[in-house]
């Protein structure tokens, strides 16, 4: 490993929206900042996102160019580079190493990791993921409304998601695929909302002219459907996290960092933003998170020198003569 530069006041481990907000409130409070980015962005198979107000219906890549070029704005330094490890030297001190080759120093780190979306085991649905198999319909419901839907009903939260996208389709058939079979209670929440139940394993898909024209099942049928929506497991990015002993909370998409309301773990020093902290977060409440840690991050920063200043004048000012 290279010797240490530095030393950067944040190193901030992402480059997403959840990072390059951070980056941004802390190059605009005149702080040193490196912000990491192994380039594995958890929209990137998508074309445009949706929702974030001035930026709805952007391409994420440009999105995360526009962001890039504002914190450089700003001073804030940018490596396409992996994170390997994080290693607390003391109280606020941390040696970061790169995957390049190098090691810097900081004195606060934010991870802004991200998860990867694990979907079902189902062949053809990786192919067709951010096109025509999703899995938020807040954000890219309204561009595929009034199509016939499909929704694959997930273990963990069973019918939630089809009741949820008849808001978009009245046309929806759910897939209770390996998930349990509805309740007697569920069946009737899903005729209510007109929902279709179709029992049987889901064996695959039935793609047209590079379109998604029906869901396959694996008695033979085949269901027509123009979208597929399935509720991805998320596996965090969070091994520099486990590294550091911080403490996890349980959720029903199993154990993310605990984090406070800025964004502070329970390793003092460490912030983490975003998806890293749990899989319902969409870009514009990442850029939220990273706005809220780099402001707290600042603060306590600039108020825990201060008072180290004043501790030294006072402990200049008593000794002897």
């Amino acid at each position: 490993m290279k010797s240490i530069n530095g030393p950067y006041d944040v190193v901030v481990v992402g480059g997403g929206a959840a990072g390059l907000s951070a980056g941004l409130v802390l190059g605009r409070s005149r702080r040193r900042v490196l912000i990491v980015d192994a380039g594995e962005p958890r929209n990137a198979p998508a074309a445009h996102m949706q929702g974030y107000l001035s930026r709805d219906g952007m391409p994420p890549a440009e999105f995360l160019a526009a962001g890039r070029r504002e914190v450089a704005a700003y001073g804030v330094e940018t490596a396409d580079d992996r994170v390997t490890d994080v290693r607390a030297d003391g109280p606020g001190e941390f040696t970061v190493d790169l995957a390049g080759g190098r090691s810097v120093h900081a004195r606060r780190v934010v991870l802004a990791t991200g998860l990867v979306d694990a979907l079902p085991d189902v062949p053809g649905l990786a192919e067709r993921w951010g096109r025509d198999v999703l899995h938020c319909p807040y954000c890219h419901g309204y561009e595929v409304r009034d199509q016939p839907f499909g929704v694959i009903a997930s273990p963990v939260t069973g019918i939630h998601q089809a009741l949820l996208v008849t808001q978009w389709s009245k046309d929806v058939t759910l897939f209770p695929h390996t998930a349990p079979k509805p309740s007697a209670d569920d069946m009737e929440k899903l005729a209510v909302a007109g929902v279709t139940v179709v029992e049987g394993e889901v064996a695959g898909l039935d793609v047209r002219d590079d379109r998604l024209a029906g869901v396959r099942l694996a008695d033979g049928r085949t269901v027509p459907r123009s979208v597929l929506f399935v509720e991805a497991g998320a596996v965090p990015r969070n091994a520099l996290a486990d590294r550091l002993g911080a403490r996890t909370q349980d959720t029903p998409f199993g154990p993310y960092p605990a984090v406070d309301a800025g964004g502070r773990t329970s390793v003092p020093g460490v912030w983490a933003v975003g998806n890293a902290v749990g899989p319902k977060v969409q870009v514009v409440n990442a850029a939220a998170a990273g706005y809220q840690a780099g402001l707290v991050i600042n603060h306590e920063l600039t108020l825990g020198d201060i008072d180290e200043g004043v501790a030294a004048r006072r402990g200049e000012a008593q000794a002897p003569a």
